[in-house]
């Protein structure tokens, strides 16, 4: 099931900002040799996702999940002066491509790779998040929200992807171990007290959530 009609989609990417040029060079080199070129974020998700860290100009950036390096290279455009952006690939060929990419960008020695076990290096890095982008394996979803909704500041941003996933959320009954912890995921967000959120039909599905700035 195709969520957003494809004719829809086209009409919101003739209507984008285009990419600027390295962002389109990652993403043909991704769409040419990479065999889930599927998964890179684009054009009109990463414009989004680059006027979202615009909006919030955060200090400290975390995103599970690099793939290629769309994404990260998306969310360092709102970096502050001071700012880093922490991503992290458990995939090391995908890692060592985003690194060739951020190495080229106005940002990249702010932008730091981190390869191995989300859990692990989420547990290791001792930073308080202005904005958080989940783009990793949908299994784990609630378990990195928890990990990151203690450490990131009131009043910041936790962007969720694939929240639809391919319009399999919507099936009654929902089929599948990834649709089944994605719309776990999203009940869990729906019923939690501590953040305020929206569901967006970009691409295949943002969830944006905002940390409240007094919890009870």
């Amino acid at each position: 099931m195709q969520p957003v009609p494809d004719i829809v989609t086209a009409y919101a990417d003739r209507h984008t900002t285009p990419d600027d040029a390295l962002l389109s060079e990652l993403a043909q080199h991704t769409a040419s040799t990479h065999p889930h070129a599927h998964m890179l974020s684009g054009h009109v998700q990463g414009q989004l996702l680059s006027q979202m860290s615009r909006m919030v100009s955060p200090l400290r950036i975390l995103e599970i999940g690099t793939f290629t390096g769309y994404s990260a290279l998306c969310l360092a455009k709102g970096l502050g002066a001071e700012g880093q952006l922490h991503t992290i690939e458990i995939r090391e060929e995908d890692a060592a491509t985003a690194r060739k990419f951020f190495d080229r960008s106005e940002q990249g020695n702010r932008m730091y790779v981190h390869i191995g076990d989300a859990c692990h290096v989420i547990e290791a890095l001792k930073e308080t998040w202005d904005l958080v982008f989940i783009d990793a394996d949908k299994v784990n979803y609630t378990r990195y929200y928890e990990m990151v909704l203690p450490r990131t500041r009131p009043g910041g941003w936790i962007i969720a992807d694939n929240v639809l996933f391919h319009g399999q959320v919507l099936q009654d009954p929902v089929k599948g171990r990834h649709a089944i912890a994605i719309d776990a995921f999203n009940r869990y967000v729906r019923l939690d007290p501590r953040v305020e959120h929206v569901m967006l039909t970009v691409r295949d599905g943002l969830m944006l959530i905002r940390k409240k700035n007094e919890i009870a």
